[in-house]
């Protein structure tokens, strides 16, 4: 049996959203604001490590009301001032709480 790998590119946008609850319009906004992991490709695909950064945005958009520079420079020091271990860790915390909160209590944001 094969091992995932977290870091294929496998997923479009329109599913992230289904599985965040969330709009594809909001997940495309996060995307023009410089928010989401950045893709080249004509068709966007993202992995599921991407997965969890995406529903760290929304979450602190949806949740939390953070704007897109808030969002930014918490990305930042993610990115910046974390070893993979420690990120992967906080990015997992994330995801619990995430997943203690139904898709009813998030609202989806359609401006940020």
């Amino acid at each position: 049996m094969a091992l995932l790998d977290n870091e294929k590119d496998i997923l479009p946008l329109s599913s992230i959203a289904e599985l965040l609850s969330a709009k594809v319009r909001t997940l495309k906004m996060y995307e023009e604001k410089g928010l989401l992991p950045l893709k080249k490709e004509v068709k966007k695909l993202y992995s599921i490590n991407d997965v969890k950064r995406i529903s760290f945005v929304h979450y602190l958009a949806s949740m939390k009301k953070i704007n897109a520079n808030g969002i930014k420079y918490m990305s930042e020091i993610l990115e910046n001032n974390m070893d993979e271990k420690n990120k992967t860790e906080f990015l997992d915390l994330v995801e619990q709480k995430l997943e203690k909160v139904s898709g009813k209590d998030i609202t989806d944001v359609e401006v940020i």
